[in-house]
C-alpha cells in the first residue's frame, strides 16, 4: 500500500512524528520533494532529532529510505546531517539517492542570502537554504541531476558556461564575487564519490516495490499553503507540496497513491512572509509560542520565532481538499489545555462580506477571521493514548473541527513523543492490501 503524508497548512504541522510513527510498519519511505529548507522533528527514545535530508525512516532498520528524483540534493547537508546522527541503533540504516534528483550546490545558497539581501523589505522570507535558485536553474535546464557528477564529458564546460553567466549577476547585481568552476567542479566530485554507495534509480525501485506491494510511505515537505501554484504565491517554496506531485516526485504511477493521510495542528502556526489571517501577536502570541511543542513554536530549520494563531478552519479545509485527503491527523491538541475558550475561525470576511472559501494571496491580506468560541478544558492532556482519557470539551473541540475541515482525524497528537498518540480506527498494518492504517 502506498500512503502520502502531507501538510495541510504552512508547513511545520507535525509531519515528522507521525511518518516517524507509521515508518514502524513500512517498508519504504520516500523524501519526493524539497530539500533541506525545511525539518522534520522526531523525538523518540534514543532522543530529539531533526531532519532535514534523510527521510523520516531513519530510525527503523527495516525501512529502506528514499531520496527521490523530485527531491533537491544538498550533499553537503546531507552528509553533516549523517554524521550529527551519530552512531546507536539506527546507524545501519539504509538510504538510496536517486540518480537523477537535482543537486543543490554551494552557488545556490549564494543566490538566494544575496537575492534576500537586496530585496530588503521585499523579501520572500527564504530560509536562504538556495532552494528557489535550485528549482529556476532545474527547469531553465541549468541544473546538475546526481548521475552527471559521474559522467565527466561536460562536466567542467558547462559549469565554466554557468558561470560566466552567474559573473554578470554575482558582480553587477549583488556586487559579490563569482563562483569558481573549478572549485564547484572539485567539489561535485568529491561529494560525488562519498554519495556514490547511495545512488541507484529509485524511480525503478519504487515501481517495482509498487508492484510487490511493499508499503510505501511519501513524505511530504511543507504544507498546501506553500505549494508552488495551490498556496499563497510568491510566499511559497518552490516545488509542489502536494500529493498529487508525489507520484512524479517518486516516480511511481499516480494510481498508486491509495491513501492520503493530511497532517494540521490544532491551532495554527507558520514560518516565513506573506498572510496569514489568524495571526496573534504579543503576550497573547507569546503565550502560545512558548507552550507550543517540545521546545516552544520555533523553526527546526531557521531556529526562527514562528507566527502563531488559533485553528483556521478555512485555510484547513482548503489544504485538505487541495491534497485529496482521505484521513487526517490533528497535533499539538496538549498545547491548548491552558485556555478557558478557544476560538476557531470558521469564516473570513472581505470587504464586508463573509466567505468560507480560501482566497487568492491578495484578498488574504484583506481578509479578517470570523471566529466561533469553544470551550475550553483546561486541563494537562499531555500523553494521553486513548481517547477515554480526554475530557469531554477535548472531545467536542476535535468533532467540531472534524466536521470544519471534511476529513475524519485518524490520529491525535498529545505530546511531541512517538507515544503520545490517539489511533482513532487505524489499526496496525498487517497486510500490505489492508485499506486503512499505515
Amino acid at each position: 500500500m502506498v500512503k502520502a503524508i502531507v501538510g495541510a497548512n504552512w508547513g511545520d504541522e507535525g509531519k515528522g512524528k507521525i511518518t516517524d510513527l507509521c515508518a514502524a510498519e513500512a517498508d519504504i519511505v520516500v523524501r519526493y520533494q524539497g530539500g533541506g529548507n525545511a525539518g522534520h522533528t522526531i523525538i523518540n527514545p534514543y532522543g530529539k532529532f531533526t531532519l532535514h535530508q534523510l527521510p523520516s525512516g531513519v530510525f527503523h532498520p527495516n525501512a529502506v529510505n528514499v531520496i527521490a528524483n523530485g527531491a533537491a540534493l544538498d550533499v553537503k547537508r546531507l552528509l553533516r546531517e549523517i554524521k550529527e546522527l551519530g552512531s546507536g541503533p539506527w546507524s545501519g540504516f539504509q538510504l538510496k539517492i536517486s540518480d537523477r534528483a537535482q543537486l543543490l550546490l554551494a552557488y545556490h545558497v549564494l543566490r538566494d542570502v544575496y537575492e534576500e539581501e537586496r530585496l530588503a523589505e521585499r523579501r520572500f522570507g527564504s530560509t536562504k537554504s538556495g532552494i528557489a535558485p535550485l528549482y529556476a536553474d532545474k527547469y531553465a535546464k541549468q541544473g546538475f541531476q546526481v548521475w552527471q557528477i559521474y559522467d565527466d564529458g561536460d562536466l567542467l564546460e558547462k559549469l565554466k558556461t554557468l558561470c560566466a553567466k552567474m559573473t554578470v549577476e554575482f558582480r553587477h547585481l549583488y556586487g559579490k564575487e563569482p563562483p569558481d568552476p573549478e572549485r564547484v567542479y572539485a567539489e561535485m566530485r568529491e561529494e560525488g564519490e562519498m554519495i556514490r554507495p547511495f545512488v541507484c534509480d529509485t524511480g525503478a525501485y519504487l515501481r517495482r516495490a509498487v508492484q510487490d506491494n511493499k508499503n510505501i510511505l511519501l513524505e511530504g515537505q511543507l504544507g498546501a499553503l506553500r505549494d508552488i501554484d495551490h498556496g499563497i504565491y510568491p510566499f511559497v517554496t518552490s516545488s509542489s507540496t502536494l500529493a498529487g506531485y508525489a507520484a512524479s516526485g517518486a516516480g511511481i504511477p499516480p494510481y498508486a497513491i491509495q491513501n492520503v493521510l493530511t497532517v494540521t495542528k490544532a491551532y495554527s502556526s507558520a514560518v516565513g512572509e506573506g498572510p496569514f489571517v489568524v495571526e496573534m501577536f504579543g503576550d497573547e502570541a507569546e503565550e502560545l509560542r512558548r507552550r507550543g511543542g517540545d521546545a516552544g513554536e520555533y523553526g527546526a530549520t531557521t531556529g526562527r520565532p514562528r507566527r502563531v494563531g488559533y485553528f483556521d478552519a478555512v485555510a484547513t479545509r482548503y489544504g485538505c481538499a487541495a491534497q485529496g485527503a482521505t484521513e487526517a491527523a490533528l497535533t499539538g491538541l496538549d498545547v491548548l489545555g491552558y485556555l478557558p475558550e478557544i476560538p476557531v475561525c470558521t469564516a473570513y470576511e472581505i470587504e464586508g462580506k463573509t466567505t468560507s472559501q480560501f482566497p487568492n494571496t491578495a484578498l488574504l491580506y484583506k481578509a479578517k477571521p470570523v471566529y466561533t468560541l469553544l470551550p475550553g478544558w483546561t486541563t494537562d492532556i499531555r500523553g494521553a493514548d486513548r481517547e477515554e482519557k480526554l475530557p469531554d470539551n477535548a472531545k467536542r473541540y476535535i468533532a467540531f473541527l472534524e466536521e470544519a475541515i471534511g476529513v475524519p482525524f485518524t490520529y491525535i497528537s498529545t505530546g511531541p513523543k512517538r507515544e503520545e498518540i490517539i489511533r482513532r480506527g487505524v489499526p496496525r498494518c498487517q497486510s500490505p492490501d489492508e485499506t486503512a492504517g499505515c
